[in-house]
């Protein structure tokens, strides 16, 4: 068993996020409002929200509902819609801006006059660091509005089913007693 520089048993997971950095580590900022992640393969265009912060509520996004096989472009598609209601709402995007920065602030990110210091939550290299971030935070209405979100923004994706054995609604095709509803070999 490894350990990490806390002298803690590391974990194969822990291990994986902190060996390098994440691709939302190495996402690119172009422009004012362009979120690109080169390493993937995709980008996103940002109506109202700064790339820096998008890419933050995509890293926590991730921790909040983890899934290695799940690529980042199914969570940043369920946050576009965080984007899309920050055009015409400015309260909304003053509660995504103002919870990253509390986010940031509270891992560690300094805030000068001159510059801005490493340690914010995307610097955070291990998963365990950041979790315990989002429980300081779990009952503010920045956690939970990205939590409610998430859970229908995310699992409502068709193409995502197939990633969790998820066939569907099965109502109308006479249920799952006879369609194998017990066939799921991940659980």
């Amino acid at each position: 068993m490894m350990t990490n520089e806390r002298g803690e048993g590391v974990n194969r997971r822990d291990f994986l996020a902190a060996s390098g950095k994440t691709a939302i580590g190495a996402a690119m900022v172009v422009g004012s409002g362009t979120l690109l992640l080169p390493s993937q393969g995709w980008g996103m265009e940002l109506k109202a929200l700064k790339p820096e912060t998008m890419a933050t509520m995509l890293q926590m996004a991730r921790d909040i509902y983890p899934h290695d096989r799940v690529p980042d472009k199914f969570y940043a598609k369920a946050l576009r819609a965080h984007d899309d209601a920050s055009v015409d709402d400015d309260a909304k995007k003053a509660l995504l801006e103002d919870g990253v920065g509390d986010l940031n602030a509270r891992a560690g990110l300094k805030l000068t006059n001159a510059a801005t210091e490493k340690g914010g939550y995307l610097d955070l290299g291990w998963e365990a660091d950041r979790v315990a971030v989002l429980r300081d935070i779990e009952d503010s209405d920045f956690f939970q509005t990205m939590r409610g979100s998430l859970v229908v923004g995310l699992y409502n994706q068709k193409a995502l089913w197939p990633l969790f054995g998820y066939e569907g609604a099965s109502a109308e095709k006479g249920g799952y007693i006879e369609r194998g509803f017990n066939d799921i070999e991940w659980v």
